[in-house]
């Protein structure tokens, strides 16, 4: 079993159009849905995958979830709720009745919000659910996790694309190395080890996973076998690599720690993380 946690969906035919992709990108600004997702996955043992919303509009929530109720790949989806805003909790109580809706993302911006009330009276609704607070942040904003988890220390938190660190080969930098060290000490958080091509910056990005191994290593020393998840951020990694060289990259990495470690990382640490409903 294989779950990639971290893809995303959407149409850009809809009358209403989409806020993400950009029109202008050539690549990404088309329609993606499952079944095209699920010709490239498939055939690399993917059996499910957590859908990620970049829409900041309230009804792409429902849209993924719409799309989900006949598509049974999707086994989890995180959404797209702004915790500053008036109607949270509401739009939280509302999506959050579907069992597939297994917390949101944020991005570091929201981290600046850590002094406000409201903001955190929010973060607490959303682990009395039980649900799981993506961040997609960069290194600067790491130094802000440990303030998030110490309020709210029984909420999963999920780093999406180790947190934006530069990859070209060498040891990371060291501020990043720092600052994962310390959020990995709090238990309940989890890293995506997604992104490794993006962050590149290489078109094609290197296939070596000796390439990427520096990087990882810290990623390994600081998480261990029970927090690192596979996520493969599609389509969005198809401008530096193929969806099979995405995968390859960190099954190379993981498959020799043994059948353990491989099957934690490719699917039974997401489950956890997200809580999901599989076998």
């Amino acid at each position: 079993m294989i779950i990639d946690t971290h893809t995303h969906f959407y149409d850009p035919t809809r009358p209403e159009d989409v806020p993400w992709p950009n029109p202008n990108d050539e690549l990404l600004y088309r329609t993606v849905m499952p079944d095209d997702y699920k010709k490239l996955a498939v055939p690399e043992g993917v059996t499910g995958t957590v859908v990620v919303e970049a829409s900041k509009w309230i009804e792409d929530n429902q849209w993924i979830l719409d799309l989900a109720a006949n598509e049974p790949f999707i086994v989890g989806f995180v959404g797209n709720l702004n915790p500053n805003d008036a109607d949270f909790e509401d739009n939280l109580n509302r999506f959050s009745a579907n069992p597939l809706f297994r917390g949101i993302r944020l991005g570091g911006g929201h981290l600046q919000s850590l002094s406000n009330t409201n903001f955190m009276k929010n973060i607490e609704k959303l682990a009395e659910k039980e649900l799981t607070l993506d961040l997609l942040i960069n290194p600067d904003a790491l130094r802000n996790v440990p303030a998030l988890v110490e309020h709210t220390p029984t909420m999963r938190v999920m780093i999406n694309h180790i947190a934006g660190v530069r990859v070209d080969g060498n040891p990371p930098d060291a501020a990043w190395v720092s600052a994962i060290q310390e959020v990995a000490r709090y238990p309940n958080v989890y890293c995506k080890v997604s992104g490794l091509a993006e962050h590149t910056g290489q078109t094609p990005a290197p296939e070596d996973v000796t390439y990427y191994t520096p990087t990882i290593d810290v990623l390994w020393k600081a998480f261990g076998q029970d927090r690192l998840i596979y996520g493969s951020n599609w389509p969005v990694s198809e401008r530096f690599a193929q969806y099979k060289v995405v995968q390859k990259i960190v099954d190379d990495y993981f498959s020799p720690k043994g059948d353990e470690v491989k099957a934690k990382f490719f699917w039974q640490n997401a489950k956890t993380a997200y809580q999901l409903n599989v076998a």
